[in-house]
């Protein structure tokens, strides 16, 4: 069951709304590796279980946190209870600023709490809902859970480097191109919009089939 809409910020809603529209886009191969995750997920809420996520890619900067916050922005969406995402690498390195410029322009208000070169952001899609935290870490720093939490690999050389995650009771490899082929580009604003836009559509997809 879907939330209430008027939980998230009005701009936040359109997109995520558009978002749900576009599940027809996700390829057949695709979906199924989605269900997967969907599955992982439904038992634990079947099971009352708390359901932690925690999103790698090698260095913790642009898949990772756009999967971070769009898996806990779809569970909130759906009223899926008891999850809670993290991301993490296998090095870190920083947040990277052209991620929370492609989360403010769909509506997210993203805080800075500190200007170090590593920075703290304070990420908020809603008055309702406690803020998400973006930064860059090791998947297994403290912030993160050391147990029972599903290991979502959004990069090919993480899931390379890492063959096992030290503490996860399930681990799904689902890829993407990794948005800063197109740094310094023309084409650099458009891509992290089509990659933000593409986490989105496929996280919500799998919190559609809790």
């Amino acid at each position: 069951m879907v939330t209430s809409k008027i939980q998230f910020y009005p701009k936040v809603t359109q997109t995520i709304l558009s978002l749900t529209e576009e599940f027809k886009q996700i390829s057949v191969e695709r979906k199924a590796l989605l269900n997967e995750l969907a599955h992982y997920i439904k038992g634990k809420v079947q099971q009352e279980k708390p359901i932690a996520l925690t999103i790698i890619c090698t260095h913790n900067s642009r898949r990772s946190h756009l999967g971070q916050v769009w898996l806990q922005i779809a569970a909130q969406f759906y009223g899926i209870p008891n999850v809670q995402t993290y991301s993490g690498g296998t090095e870190a390195t920083a947040c990277n600023p052209r991620i929370v410029a492609c989360l403010e322009r769909i509506g997210f208000y993203v805080i800075p709490q500190n200007t170090s070169i590593n920075p703290v952001y304070r990420l908020y899609g809603s008055d309702h809902f406690s803020p998400q935290t973006l930064f860059s870490k090791v998947y297994d720093a403290a912030a993160n859970p050391t147990s029972d939490f599903a290991a979502v690999m959004v990069c090919n050389s993480a899931d390379e480097a890492c063959p096992t995650v030290i503490g996860a009771d399930y681990r799904i490899a689902m890829t993407y191109i990794d948005p800063k082929v197109s740094d310094n580009t023309p084409k650099e604003r458009a891509t992290y919009d089509e990659r933000c836009r593409q986490i989105g559509r496929e996280c919500l997809y799998v919190m559609s089939l809790v």
